[in-house]
């Protein structure tokens, strides 16, 4: 609808209003969903009107739309079924349990049964949190606080809850008007006009009996010339009307009358001109009738809106338990705020990007024409390209002329491509260089282009046609798309009055476009075609304007500053092509053109006033600054990186300074403790090749494996190579492992084997069951305070540890004994059974990521249980066959990958109870799933010592690979296989009682090491450490081993006479049979034993990293580890090929 159609029933509504028609008011604001009558909604609340009131609601939201309707709706069918109950009307209450609250089963099937419970009390109040219901009238007011604040924070209700401000009676107003200026047109006015109608333009009768002027004749005499109604202003939420939404991004790209004026323009975007090779259906929302009359919809009874979904950034994981306090999934702690980094690039930084998959990476352009790579964790540059025309004589006669008037030249923007693998620059005069960027860190030159006539002022890459383009923007007012492999211009776009100044490439429902914005303050929009601008319309400020889509391409921002100094941020609202939100906080005057950038889909970051300011998407009042320590420009320069866990930020001193949140801290003590440990060797070894090695550290969401580089100059640190951070294709490493070998045996520290309780802190967790049974599964929650262990006989145990004075953080320590948790009724949680033999069974369970339900099986039904309570909130999944194995999906809580005792895997929907899918590829039980985000990949591996990788898209089978039969051992391998990724989500940890084998993102074995020397044993279970940097195995002769993730090799051996207490003989060796690892602390483990018992492990105070430097007896009086010299023998070794 219109803009000006809106307003319309803005005023019929204060008219309907002022006539007293209070139903039809009430009627106008739901079916137009333009006003929520907040007091309309109170008195129908405080008097029980129910339905009145969810049919009111129906207007604006409905229950699914997102977390803040589900509970205004939850609230209000629980209010009504309470009184239901209050009146003892059991048969009503039972109706409104089934279909109004069953709804909500699905979300919450635990309180779904509480509620259902309720039916057979005989006064619900004996519910322990129901005891304070009052009577009806005071439960009504107390619902309807909590309903009005909900309401105020659903986004669906913003800028619906206050009428636009407008005089009294503004319709009758507007009516009088038009009648004066028809009285003024009147060829023989009377003084007192008699209006007897206002269905026919007024005309006063002829008094001489001459015959009357047509009422519907056109209208002559000194009228002024038509036009325009005055531009809307910058915040309007309204259309105007001559471009009615029509597509998925409706008022930039709806159906536009080609002879418009240039007048009628300026009223708003006329919208897109759809090409007629397109088809339509491909992304309309609302599919329109042709119409031969401008500004009339034509709606289909299909043109139902899409359903809005629940935005990114909330909790999948809905509850309704108790009083739900309402916020936002990420916090200010979220925001990368702390400085950890600070860069001297040496001349002004212009242009900043992340590199979309090595989280640490950074490109920086510069005002002299240089390019660099930093890797942010070792303050290295391990690249850098000073500016060259590549070949002069391919170049225009207007740039020969240009270089040779002045050979400066500055980069105006610098990025990567969307794989990682090219860079492409745009310098300030006519040329558009890219790069191809290849693993060891070199940059070797792809195309040079010509590509406008003066200054590029930006550059993007997109995927127009399947295969890879550049989009670039220059001085000459054009637009241009090259292919990126060959150069061959593929577009030219025309139709801007001034320079261009960004572009923005977008797709949506497949459909590719591009908006570009110019200097002259226009923003336009083109598609893939030769048919023109289908975008004509004012930025705010007018000047220099940028545009960003958020991370999941949701929601489209602007960012611009005026030519005096005013900036504006601005969201837009694609449904109807204007400006949704105006985030506020700018400095009067800003001293530069603001930059912005937007992470997480949540945040928005812009440079101004010498900080860094920050919104969250969903507020436009600034949530918080930095100032980043001072040395700020007055408009700096600013980049997140993919995960939002570093930003970027240009300084006063041609340099750069890194900040980072909890998770980019992780991140680069990571990376510079890996930096540490390479510095330690020789040299020399920088100049040689370098050995096999694999890029393991980082942080969960935040990491991705470095690459190898070669020895330069320009380096910040030369003692510190990258090398020790690389991954470096088997394939092409030419180097002997021993040469490996020969570096660790000239290292200042030596491999320890820990054999004395005095030299590590173990802490055995208090049990006081009568039997004990064997530790089957083990796991920390996500929060590291506590400890979830899965026995052979189904049963689930939970160690919580407390805050105290010897322990304020409440984290997993060895150093403070936690409780054994039960819930108040002594229930413990336990699975189904269902083997007659419990030792045979396999156990295995999955933790939600905020902890508060795990999914398990012991050979039984697939439970659900409520980690509060102990309760059983559903089962699903009953044999056979029995689950073996469970993994939530990385994206979706409700999507569990289930391993099968039939070699199977179902892809299971807990929400909907249906298997999506189910994968065969493997011969015997799955014993490991692993999830890969970045590689959009799922790994399974089975007792038949194969691995498969899975397509998470289309759930098909991408590979497969059976694990290599060690030296010495008779093949084929069979038995239990487990699988891991590494933070980096690239390299794989695939673990056998014959070995331990990191694999790369092709399954192809990079690294493998095999138990002999004094770790003979078979192996139990590995991990790796939450840092990534450690591998810790457990033994079957009750031994522990910490390894070096990148090379597998041993660092440290634990025996278990340092952590096993017990002294009574056993018939069979007591042993870790699954090893866990802390979520944020590297140097603690887990141990949960084959005889029920779990060990938490730490190294002692005087050591605080397992296997380093020991203190000598003479400097600290302590007794050191005792060094083993057959350690030094356990090198990993390189895959046969």
């Amino acid at each position: 609808m219109s803009s000006l159609s809106r307003e319309l029933v803005f005023l019929i509504l204060q008219f309907l209003d002022e006539e007293k028609f209070k139903e039809t008011v009430h009627k106008l604001e739901q079916e137009s969903g333009f006003y929520f009558n907040m007091k309309h909604f109170e008195d129908q609340v405080l008097a029980g009107e129910w339905n009145e009131v969810e049919r009111y609601l129906s207007g604006f939201t409905k229950v699914e739309d997102n977390r803040y309707s589900m509970k205004i709706f939850f609230e209000i069918r629980k209010q009504k079924y309470l009184e239901a109950l209050d009146k003892n009307d059991r048969a009503k209450a039972v109706d409104i349990l089934v279909k109004d609250l069953k709804v909500f089963a699905s979300f919450n099937e635990e309180l779904f049964k509480e509620i259902t419970q309720l039916l057979t009390l005989e006064n619900f109040r004996h519910n322990e949190q129901l005891s304070k219901y009052g009577d009806t009238k005071s439960a009504r007011n107390i619902m309807l606080i909590e309903l009005k604040k909900l309401v105020e924070a659903n986004p669906l209700f913003r800028d619906k809850l206050a009428l636009p401000p407008f005089k009294a009676s503004r319709l009758r107003t507007l009516i009088n008007q038009s009648l004066n200026w028809q009285h003024q047109l009147c060829k023989n006015p009377r003084p007192n006009p008699d209006i007897k109608t206002l269905f026919t333009d007024h005309s006063c009768a002829p008094t001489n009996g001459s015959r009357p002027t047509p009422t519907n004749g056109p209208l002559v005499g000194p009228l002024p010339k038509s036009g325009p109604f005055p531009p809307l202003v910058a915040h309007s939420p309204f259309q105007p009307v001559v471009s009615p939404p029509g597509s998925a991004i409706a008022g930039w790209m709806s159906t536009a009358n080609p002879t418009l004026s240039h007048a009628a323009v300026a009223q708003g975007p006329p919208g897109l001109v759809q090409s007629s090779n397109i088809p339509s259906a491909a992304f309309l929302k609302h599919p329109r009738a042709p119409s031969s009359a401008p500004g009339m919809d034509y709606q289909p009874v299909d043109s139902e809106h899409l359903s809005k979904k629940i935005r990114t950034g909330q909790s999948d994981e809905v509850s309704f338990s108790g009083a739900i306090h309402l916020g936002n999934v990420y916090s200010q702690d979220d925001l990368p705020r702390v400085v950890v980094r600070t860069l001297n690039q040496g001349s002004n930084v212009m242009s900043l990007d992340f590199h979309p998959q090595h989280q640490s990476f950074l490109l920086v352009g510069t005002h002299v024409g240089d390019i660099s790579i930093w890797e942010v964790g070792s303050r290295e540059r391990i690249a850098h390209k000073a500016f060259k025309v590549w070949d002069i004589s391919a170049c225009s006669m207007p740039l020969q002329a240009s270089l040779m008037k002045d050979a400066t030249i500055s980069i105006n923007r610098c990025l990567w491509s969307p794989d990682g693998s090219l860079i492409g620059v745009a310098f300030s005069k006519h040329i558009v260089q890219t790069y191809v960027y290849i693993p060891n860190g070199e940059l070797r030159h792809q195309l040079e282009i010509d590509a406008h006539v003066g200054g590029v002022n930006d550059i993007a890459f997109a995927h127009p046609n399947k295969g890879l383009s550049i989009i670039t923007c220059g001085d000459d007012k054009m637009i241009k798309v090259w292919d990126a492999t060959t150069g061959q211009r593929q577009y030219a776009f025309e139709g801007h009055e001034a320079p261009v100044y960004s572009v923005c490439p977008h797709s949506k429902e497949a459909i590719q476009f591009i908006f570009s914005t110019a200097i002259d303050g226009k923003i336009k929009a083109w598609l893939y075609d030769f048919m023109g601008s289908r975008v004509d319309y004012d930025a705010p400020g007018r000047w220099c304007t940028t545009m960003a889509y958020s991370a999941d391409g949701s929601r489209l921002f602007s960012c611009g500053t005026s030519k005096d100094g005013e900036s504006h941020l601005v969201e837009w609202n694609e449904t109807e092509g204007a400006i949704k939100r105006n985030y506020s906080g700018f400095r009067q005057h800003s001293l530069g053109v603001v930059q912005f950038d937007t992470t997480r889909n949540r945040f928005l970051a812009a440079g101004d006033e010498f900080t860094i300011k920050f919104w969250d998407m969903d507020n436009p009042n600034i949530l918080t600054t930095t100032d980043a320590d001072g040395g700020l420009p007055a408009s700096p320069r600013l980049r997140f990186n993919k995960e939002g866990s570093l930003l970027a930020i240009t300084t006063n001193d041609n340099g750069m300074k890194i900040l980072a949140n909890s998770d980019g801290q992780r991140l680069l003590r990571m990376l510079e403790s890996r930096a540490f440990e390479g510095s330690r060797g020789p040299s020399q070894q920088i100049n040689s090749k370098p050995p096999i090695s694999n890029a393991l550290g980082g942080a969960p969401t935040v990491c991705s494996p470095m690459v190898t580089t070669l020895d330069r100059s320009d380096r910040v640190l030369p003692a510190v190579s990258v090398n020790s951070l690389a991954i470096t294709d088997v394939r092409t490493a030419d180097v002997k492992p021993r040469v490996a070998d020969d570096v660790d045996k000239i290292r200042s520290w030596k491999l320890t084997d820990i054999v004395n309780p005095a030299h590590l802190k173990p802490l055995t967790l208090p049990d006081s069951s009568a039997s004990k049974n064997k530790i089957l599964s083990l796991l920390y929650t996500n929060s590291g305070s506590a400890v979830l262990a899965l026995t052979s006989n189904a049963v689930h145990k939970l160690w919580k540890w407390q805050r105290s004075e010897r322990n304020p953080s409440g984290k997993s320590t060895a150093s403070a004994v936690p409780q054994l948790w039960q819930p108040p009724n002594g229930a413990p949680m336990a699975n189904e059974i269902n083997e007659s033999n419990p030792e045979d069974s396999s156990a295995c369970f999955a933790l939600s990521k905020n902890d508060s339900y795990v999914m398990s099986a012991s050979g039984g039904k697939v439970s659900l249980f409520n980690m509060m309570s102990f309760k059983v909130m559903t089962t699903f999944m009953p044999p056979p066959p029995a689950a073996t194995f469970l993994a939530f999906h990385p994206q979706d809580n409700n999507i569990i990958a289930i391993g099968m005792d039939d070699s199977s895997i179902q892809i299971y929907n807990v929400r909907i109870d249906e298997v999506k899918m189910k994968l065969k590829g493997h011969q015997k039980k799955i014993t490991g799933l692993a999830f890969s985000q970045s590689l959009n990949a799922l790994v399974s591996s089975g007792a038949d010592a194969q691995i498969c990788m899975w397509s998470i898209d289309g759930w098909d089978k991408k590979k497969s690979r059976f694990i290599q039969t060690p030296a010495g051992r008779a093949g084929p391998l069979v038995g239990d296989t487990r699988v891991q990724y590494h933070n980096d989500q690239q390299h794989l940890l695939v673990v056998h009682e014959t070995q331990l084998s990191i694999f790369d993102s092709k399954l192809e074995c990079l690294r493998s090491w095999s138990p002999r020397d004094t770790l003979p044993a078979p192996i139990s279970s590995a991990v790796y450490s939450c840092d990534g940097l450690s591998v810790y195995a457990g033994f079957c002769d009750g031994a522990v081993g910490v390894f070096d993730s990148d090379s597998i090799r041993l660092r440290c051996r634990i025996a278990p006479s340092s952590y096993l207490t017990s002294t009574a003989p056993s018939p069979s060796p007591v042993y870790p049979n699954v090893v866990a690892t802390h979520p944020s602390e590297p140097n603690q483990i887990a141990l949960g034993m084959s005889d029920g018992t779990v060990h938490v492990v730490e190294p002692s105070d005087m050591e605080p990293k397992w296997g380093g430097p020991m203190p000598s007896p003479q400097e600290n009086n302590a007794l050191p580890a005792h060094s083993n010299p057959s350690l030094s023998n356990q090198a990993s070794d390189a895959p046969s090929r």
